[in-house]
C-alpha cells in the first residue's frame, strides 16, 4: 500500500495541473486580462506554497532556523520556484497571445514530461546508459500530445451575420 502513496500524489497532481489550463483560461475570461489571473496565481502560490510548506516542515520537525535554508539547498529550491513561476508566466502569455487550453495543455505537459527526460539524461549520463526505448517514448509523447490537442472536442465558434442579414432582420415583409 506503502507504495501507491506516490502515484495517488501523481494523480493528484496531473489532475489539478490538468485542470489549470482551462480554469485559467475561465478566469482570464472573465477577469478581462491575462494577467490578473497570473498576479492571482502568485498570491495561490504564496498562500499554498508557504502554508503547506509550514505544515509539513512542521509535522517532520524541520529545523525553522535561517541557516537551515541556505547553501545549495536553498539555492537549488529558490531555483525550482523560479521555473515554477517562469513556467505560469509563460503559459498566461501562451494563452495571451491567442492559445486555446486544449491546445497549449497537451504541448505543455507532453514537453514538461520530455524535459524532465532529457535533464534526467543529461545529469546521469556519466552513470548510466540511455535505453533506445526512451527515444520511442519521446516520439510518443509528441504525437500523443497532436492527437490530443486536434481531437479535443471544442464548441464551435459563433456564428457570424453580415451587416445586410442584421439591417433586414427587423424589417420582415408580410405574407
Amino acid at each position: 500500500m506503502k507504495d501507491l502513496i506516490p502515484v495517488v500524489y501523481a494523480v493528484l497532481t496531473a489532475i489539478f495541473w490538468g485542470s489549470y489550463g482551462p480554469v485559467l483560461h475561465e478566469s482570464r475570461a472573465y477577469l478581462k486580462s491575462p494577467f490578473k489571473p497570473y498576479l492571482l496565481i502568485g498570491i495561490a502560490y504564496l498562500v499554498w506554497g508557504i502554508g503547506g510548506g509550514i505544515i509539513g516542515m512542521l509535522y517532520k520537525k524541520d529545523d525553522f532556523s535561517l541557516t537551515a535554508f541556505t547553501g545549495p539547498g536553498g539555492r537549488w529550491g529558490l531555483a525550482a520556484g523560479t521555473l515554477g513561476a517562469w513556467g505560469a508566466l509563460t503559459l498566461t502569455l501562451a494563452m495571451f497571445s491567442g492559445g486555446k487550453p486544449y491546445i497549449v495543455m497537451p504541448i505543455v505537459f507532453g514537453g514538461a514530461v520530455t524535459v524532465s527526460a532529457l535533464v534526467s539524461v543529461w545529469k546521469e549520463s556519466e552513470h548510466t546508459s540511455v535505453n533506445p526505448m526512451l527515444w520511442v517514448g519521446v516520439a510518443g509523447i509528441v504525437v500523443c500530445a497532436a492527437i490530443v490537442a486536434y481531437f479535443t472536442p471544442t464548441a464551435p465558434p459563433p456564428a457570424k451575420t453580415n451587416a445586410a442579414t442584421q439591417a433586414t432582420a427587423g424589417h420582415q415583409s408580410p405574407s
